[in-house]
């Protein structure tokens, strides 16, 4: 059974109303990193898949107990983090190294790389801080990959799938399909809607 994608908190007083039910839920930048990659194991025979968060998505979201709870086992460390190493779930490979510049999540399926940029929000608020926060984030991975070489490789936006990112990317969509940038926006259970496809 997958583990919770999806961490909870406790909103400031000014944005409390504003949260249903008065608790902010996130998929945070490391969650969203997770549900893709496991999007790709599991279509890729003997997949393997390359992280590559910080230090700061690692404060955010406990990657080494999540991947436990999904049954995946740290055969070696990587790197001088406790949470950078290889883990293996059967013939599965996660490999999680903070390094920059990278990509969020890197792999390979059917013989094309894909790189993807990610990043988090919050779910439930109707509060201008996070609203503005998902909407700037968007933009910005669009932008990381709009700076890419081109190298050929399948080149994917992921962000958590709320009102406003479905509304987004309605409006990005033609543009990044002219530039061949997919978006897929990550629900609360991990699953991936593909509101992009490169054409």
């Amino acid at each position: 059974m997958t583990p919770e994608f999806v961490t909870t908190h406790e909103p400031p007083v000014s944005r409390r109303s504003k949260a249903e039910g008065g608790v902010e839920e996130r998929l945070t930048e490391a969650s969203v990193m997770l549900a893709v990659a496991l999007h790709f194991l599991d279509r890729a025979h003997e997949g393997r898949v390359s992280l590559h968060p910080d230090g700061e998505h690692a404060k955010r979201f406990d990657i080494p107990a999540w991947l436990a709870a999904a049954g995946f086992r740290k055969t070696e460390p990587l790197g001088r983090t406790d949470y950078g190493g290889i883990y293996r779930r059967g013939s599965e490979t996660l490999r999680i190294h903070p390094k920059s510049g990278e990509g969020d999540v890197v792999g390979e399926l059917d013989g094309r790389k894909i790189v993807v940029e990610c990043k988090g929000g919050t779910l439930n608020s109707r509060h201008p801080g996070p609203q503005s926060r998902l909407r700037r984030g968007f933009c910005e991975a669009v932008g990381l990959l709009m700076a890419r070489p081109r190298d050929g490789a399948r080149e994917i936006v992921a962000v958590p799938h709320t009102p406003l990112t479905l509304r987004l990317s309605g409006q990005l969509a033609p543009r990044c399909r002219e530039a061949g940038i997919e978006i897929a926006l990550v629900r609360r259970d991990g699953t991936l809607d593909w509101i992009a496809a490169a054409g």
